[in-house]
């Protein structure tokens, strides 16, 4: 029996919210969805759709490490860390090391690519390009770097490359968790303290430093979401 795909996707806004519940609410839906695939392979007889989620937030200022990357990229130590109100985790996403904070959209798309595709790089690509999408809306040219996932600004030129969002995923039985991190009003000091990605020569950038003016999170967090509906032709729920 072929499993049914199903493009229906929670779509849940969790406001601004500690890194850790949020990182722990993704593990839960996420071994939800690995369990019921388990169990489609196991029972193929009584197959059930898997379900997809899609979560935003904004986190209080925290840097994350992922599991393939270097803690020398960290260039603050954790008083300096704690008087900058900031916290720190090792986790278990791809990538180095990156800042989240107020004025940041993070997405954590959690999903059965089976539902949709089954190609990581192509995953990682449609996200790239619903923010290149959405930055465009408001003016901004974005485009890849070779060799780096994200979303950059002036990526052809060296010197003057920087990236405006983030990208650190986990999948296993292509389920996906962990995302993207959108620079809208970021405090961009809060970079200083890291290779941001383990770049020591590329510099991290955020809407309102390009464009000179405050952005309404909520309006772009509407744009966002709609062109990854559109992009993973996803049903939202």
């Amino acid at each position: 029996m072929i499993q049914t795909k199903n493009k229906t996707v929670a779509f849940r806004d969790l406001g601004t919210i500690d890194y850790k519940e949020a990182w722990d609410y993704q593990e839960r839906l996420f071994r939800e969805v690995v369990d019921k695939k388990m169990a489609n392979r196991s029972n193929q007889d009584a197959m059930q759709a898997t379900p997809n989620y899609l979560l935003f937030c904004e986190h209080p200022h925290v840097y994350t490490l992922g599991k393939n990357g270097s803690e020398n990229n960290l260039l603050a130590n954790m008083v300096e860390l704690h008087n900058k109100k900031a916290t720190f985790y090792k986790i278990n996403r791809g990538g180095d090391i990156t800042y989240h904070g107020p004025g940041q959209i993070v997405g954590y798309p959690i999903l059965d690519l089976d539902n949709f595709s089954p190609d990581i790089h192509q995953y990682v690509a449609l996200l790239e390009e619903a923010v290149i999408r959405t930055i465009a809306e408001f003016g901004l040219q974005g485009g890849r770097l070779k060799g780096a996932s994200g979303v950059w600004l002036d990526p052809t030129l060296p010197a003057r490359a920087r990236k405006i969002c983030a990208i650190g995923i986990r999948s296993s039985r292509w389920v996906t968790m962990h995302g993207f991190a959108f620079n809208v009003n970021t405090d961009l000091s809060y970079f200083d303290l890291i290779n941001p990605c383990g770049f020591t020569d590329k510099k991290a950038t955020s809407m309102d430093a390009e464009l000179g003016r405050f952005f309404p999170v909520d309006e772009v967090k509407e744009k966002l979401k709609g062109h990854l509906v559109s992009l993973f032709g996803m049903v939202l729920a």
